[in-house]
C-alpha cells in the first residue's frame, strides 16, 4: 500500500505575520517559513504505518515555488521514502480546488490507497483540500482525526473524529483520505544522519503546466489585516457576576 502525504510550506506559526499594505497580502519577504504543523502530524502518522509493515512506500507531495523543496527535504529527513515537487510560479496563489485537482492526478498516477494530510494549513485555514480531493477521487473521507487504526486485513481504517459533541468513531473502506488533527501524535525530529540521507532520496519535479488545469482564482482576497492581539488588555475577575458586569460594559452582552 502506498501512502501519499500532501504537505505545505507556510509562515512559521510562531512568527508574527505582517501585511503588505500595497498588495493587501501577508508579507513573506525574509520571513521564517516551516512545514505546516498539521502536515507534520500527517507525515508522522504515515511513517508509523510504514514502520509497522502495513505500507510499502510513503510519498510526500508539495506544490509551490523552488523554496518549497526545503519543506520536502524536511519530510524526507523525517523518514519519507520519496517526494514529488509540483513547481509553480512564485507569484501564483493556488486555491483548494486547484490543489485538489493536482493532487487527484498524482494519487491516480501513483495508485495510492491512502492519503494522509493535515486538516488545514495555518496560513489560510481553508480546511477544504481534503474534502475536495475526496469528491474528485470518490475516496472515503475522514476529517479531524485524533486517533487512527488500520485494520488487520489492510482493507479499512477505523478513525476517531473530534466533533463539537465529543468523539465520533467511523470505519472507512480503503482507498481513503484522512485529514488529521493536533492530538493524533507527536511528530519526530529529523536526526542529523537522516538529514544527510535525505539529500540522496528521490525528489521528482513536475511543472504545473503539465496537468492542463485551469488555475484561475475562484476566490478574491479583498483585504488582509494584522490581528489586534498586541493591543488587547486583560483583566482578572473574581466572580461570575463581575465577569458579566465587564461583558455588559464592553457591549458583548
Amino acid at each position: 500500500m502506498k501512502i501519499i502525504i500532501p504537505i505545505k510550506r507556510v509562515l512559521d506559526p510562531y512568527t508574527q505575520a505582517r501585511v503588505n499594505k500595497q498588495t493587501q497580502l501577508v508579507d513573506l519577504t525574509n520571513a521564517k517559513m516551516s512545514m505546516n504543523p498539521f502536515c507534520e502530524i500527517a507525515v508522522e502518522e504515515a511513517l508509523k504505518i510504514k514502520e509497522s509493515g502495513a505500507a510499502s512506500e510513503t510519498i510526500a507531495v508539495s506544490i509551490g515555488s523552488e523554496k518549497t523543496i526545503d519543506t520536502l527535504r524536511t519530510a524526507l529527513a523525517m523518514g519519507v521514502d520519496r517526494a514529488i515537487f509540483v513547481k509553480t510560479d512564485s507569484e501564483l496563489d493556488l486555491q483548494p480546488l486547484h490543489l485538489g485537482k493536482i493532487l487527484a492526478n498524482i494519487v491516480k498516477r501513483e495508485e495510492a490507497q491512502l492519503v494522509i494530510m493535515g486538516k488545514q494549513a495555518v496560513d489560510n485555514d481553508n480546511n477544504q483540500t481534503g474534502q475536495i480531493l475526496s469528491g474528485l477521487l470518490d475516496y472515503s473521507l475522514g476529517t479531524f482525526i485524533s486517533k487512527f487504526q488500520l485494520s488487520d486485513d489492510g482493507k479499512s481504517v477505523e478513525v476517531y473524529r473530534e466533533i463539537d459533541s465529543g468523539i465520533e468513531t467511523r470505519q472507512l473502506n480503503l482507498p481513503a483520505i484522512v485529514t488529521v488533527d493536533l492530538r493524533l501524535n507527536e511528530p519526530r525530529y529529523a536526526s542529523l544522519p537522516n538529514i544527510m540521507k535525505a539529500r540522496s532520496k528521490p525528489l521528482e519535479t513536475i511543472e504545473i503546466s503539465s496537468f492542463n488545469i485551469d488555475i484561475s482564482p475562484r476566490v478574491k482576497v479583498i483585504s488582509v489585516k494584522e490581528s489586534g492581539t498586541k493591543d488587547r488588555a486583560s483583566k482578572q475577575v473574581q466572580s461570575a457576576e463581575e465577569l458579566f458586569a465587564e461583558l455588559i460594559q464592553l457591549g458583548v452582552l
